[in-house]
């Protein structure tokens, strides 16, 4: 099966450039097979999950509308959030996000794709499941919306909508796309049946 390959070339020295709440800028002297030193800087990140909420009899897909300030612009976009509570597995915090952003509870996950959203400037690994099955639940107990998640939007929209929007560019949110249509592909080809399980091995989060 074609697959990445972990590979961790030499680090002959790093310095922290800049830190912030998330994430560090860093700049690591890093050794090429044939002797040299290459430069190269990249944020630090502790890795996400998202999640693409299906309402299979609607047909219905639950999306977020939320400011991101880095690009100026409101996206739509699928519940997510970052690994950052310590040792959590990944399925878990994926039902957490579902919970805290749009109150919503699914008995069945199952992993749509796996990316690294921009491997040559940050270290964030990304994993996206779809949830289906779902219903209403509350918010876990003292979650508050903080911050641009206070003043999100979610509603439900028809899946080929959404689908359309971002053949469009109309979207362009990477997880609300690498998600939706990886469940374009498999609901097209009949292969969701396939999909990994839910707390499925997540290879490049042991590299």
């Amino acid at each position: 099966m074609l697959r990445d390959t972990p590979l961790r070339w030499k680090v002959r020295e790093r310095t922290v450039l800049g830190a912030g709440g998330v994430s560090s800028f860093v700049n690591e002297a890093v050794e090429t097979p044939d002797g040299a030193v290459i430069q190269r800087q990249f944020l630090t990140h502790p890795g996400a999950v998202a999640v693409v909420a299906w309402r299979e009899d609607s047909d219905e897909l639950a999306v977020l509308r939320q400011y991101r300030h880095p690009v100026g612009m409101e996206l739509v976009e699928i519940p997510a959030g970052l690994l950052d509570h310590g040792g959590e597995d990944a399925v878990v915090a994926a039902k957490r996000e579902l919970a805290e952003e749009v109150a919503l509870a699914a008995e069945r996950w199952d992993v749509l794709v796996d990316i690294v959203t921009t491997p040559g400037a940050c270290q964030e690994s990304l994993r996206i499941f779809l949830a289906r099955g779902l219903s209403d639940t509350d918010r876990p107990e003292g979650f508050v919306l903080e911050g641009e998640e206070a003043h999100m939007t979610w509603d439900w929209v028809p899946r080929a909508d959404v689908v359309a929007a971002v053949f469009a560019g109309a979207c362009q949110s990477p997880s609300l796309v690498a998600g939706v249509l990886a469940l374009e592909t498999a609901r097209l080809s009949g292969t969701i049946a396939d999909l990994r399980p839910g707390d499925a091995d997540w290879p490049i989060r042991r590299a």
